[in-house]
């Protein structure tokens, strides 16, 4: 990552790119286009990979997955290809934004996890594969796709310090306390034993409560 100064107006520029390209509802586009209608109308009513596979599409939840983690990626890439480091970083802070607040959706979106997990990759590569590992190692034992969200964020900082230091622990802890925020109800569902594991299918709306995924 170079560490070159770039004009204001290049990097407002990456900002904006990266909000937009974040608020791009992939979930919500997929899943119309797969003939199951508003993802919204089931499960936990959110736009993610999640409750995408609620649907029993485990394709389009897979794409949807990867769609939200590559424009967090390419958010960065274009940021730092534009406007430098800083401007790669909040690009991608941006694009998180984008996907959690959608302008497109009365900025009611996603939580940004798989698009947090590719602005990381695409940062510095060695964080976003340990961040990686740690949902994929929690979610396996403990079958909580939120609590595997939160962990894995919660040792972003710690992996940026370890392995690279500078602007990417401003940005990892960031990125944490927003999923935290947006986590809230998840974390009171953990708490009180009701949050429901992975791999339940096709819940009505009213079956599960609103915001229980992680994307």
């Amino acid at each position: 990552m170079d560490e070159g100064g770039s004009p204001a107006v290049l990097q407002l520029l990456a900002l904006a790119v990266g909000y937009m390209l974040g608020s791009i509802p992939f979930g919500l586009v997929l899943s119309r286009l797969a003939g199951h209608g508003d993802i919204r109308s089931i499960g936990s009513g959110n736009i993610g990979a999640t409750n995408v596979l609620r649907t029993g599409n485990k394709p389009l939840a897979a794409a949807t997955l990867l769609l939200d983690g590559g424009k967090g990626a390419a958010a960065v890439l274009i940021g730092f290809a534009v406007a430098g480091t800083g401007a790669g970083l909040f690009a991608g802070l941006a694009a998180v934004l984008g996907h959690n607040f959608p302008v497109w959706l009365r900025f009611k979106g996603g939580k940004g996890a798989a698009t947090t997990l590719g602005v990381l990759l695409a940062a510095f590569w060695p964080v976003g594969v340990l961040a990686c590992l740690t949902w994929l190692v929690i979610a396996a034992v403990f079958r909580y796709s939120s609590l595997a969200a939160l962990a894995a964020l919660i040792a972003v900082p710690f992996y940026a310090y370890w392995l690279v230091g500078g602007p990417l622990i401003g940005l990892g802890t960031l990125l944490a306390v927003l999923s935290i925020v947006r986590h809230r109800a998840n974390i009171k569902r953990l708490l009180s034993g009701e949050e429901p594991r992975i791999g339940r299918r096709k819940p009505t709306s009213s079956d599960e409560p609103e915001g229980t995924d992680e994307n």
